[in-house]
């Protein structure tokens, strides 16, 4: 059994049927102690490396993100704790930047929960910060934009390299895939770089306020800011602007595939390994 699996494989509690009250001690074993202490909400930040695991979202069995955090969460308060994400990733997708909240009581400092929550997680999951926030705060619900970045490799990447980008072995023209970009900017309709299968009526109206597309030597990284994706928006875009770049669609095509609204297959997914959450927003700011 993998690394990856004896960690989400923890033991749950089950969930109280009604919310627990601060005044109740943890369960034995727990780090809680038994003195009176307010229920609070807590916003934490994580970095992943999504390989091995089923996603972010909880799966049944138990080898998702969510599942291996929520299970040191039952470890540290010695009862079951839900946390909800700023959104969902896709299995063998990254991140640097992933919000989630949970509500808990803990007398102890925010330094000493942040050792105890990193202290039991494996090393593919760090919690790179944890504090107290108002309890309207909402992970999801309040995130005002996100930001992904997309790495490929042009050429024969190294073994270090490869397990987190999309290696291509014929040139791009950067150039055309810039003014490509340049085109998909703003507030539009992107049913077209979605894998949605619902309904035609759902809002698939977003807005893209970046998409970079920055050359380092051999490295490409395509930056993609907006104020929300959907399902699997992202990686569609790369895999259009790779299109471009190997000449197999213009910056017209993929113009004219926006205004379709139709999902095509000249619009093809780009592999998920190469994809990480950078930054969750909240509130107005949104800088570089």
């Amino acid at each position: 059994m993998s690394g990856v699996e004896q960690s989400a494989r923890v033991a749950r509690p089950a969930l109280c049927a009604e919310p627990c009250r601060a005044d109740e001690g943890p369960a034995r074993g727990g780090l809680q102690n038994k003195v009176a202490t307010p229920l609070r909400r807590w916003k934490c930040v994580c970095a992943y490396d999504g390989t091995g695991f089923a996603g972010w979202q909880s799966q049944a069995r138990g080898l998702a993100i969510q599942d291996v955090i929520e299970a040191r969460l039952a470890a540290i308060f010695g009862r079951a704790l839900r946390i909800t994400g700023s959104g969902r990733t896709d299995a063998g997708v990254h991140a640097l930047g992933q919000v989630f909240h949970f509500d808990a009581a803990w007398a102890h400092g925010e330094e000493k929960l942040l050792l105890a929550l990193r202290s039991g997680l494996p090393p593919a999951i760090q919690i790179k910060s944890a504090r107290p926030v108002q309890p309207s705060f909402h992970a999801r619900f309040q995130a005002t934009g996100k930001r992904y970045e997309y790495r490929l490799h042009l050429g024969d990447a190294d073994p270090f390299t490869r397990p987190y980008c999309w290696t291509l072995f014929r040139p791009l023209d950067v150039g055309a895939m810039r003014a490509a970009a340049a085109r998909l900017l703003g507030r539009h309709d992107f049913r077209a770089f979605t894998a949605l299968n619902g309904p035609a009526r759902e809002d698939t109206v977003r807005t893209l306020r970046r998409l970079d597309v920055i050359q380092r030597g051999a490295q490409l990284r395509i930056v993609c800011e907006g104020d929300g994706f959907l399902y699997k928006m992202v990686r569609s875009l790369v895999g259009a602007l790779v299109s471009v770049g190997e000449g197999k669609l213009s910056a017209a095509d993929l113009a004219a595939i926006l205004a379709s609204r139709r999902r095509t297959a000249a619009v093809q997914t780009a592999p998920a390994q190469g994809l990480f959450l950078m930054k969750v927003f909240y509130g107005h700011a949104h800088t570089r």
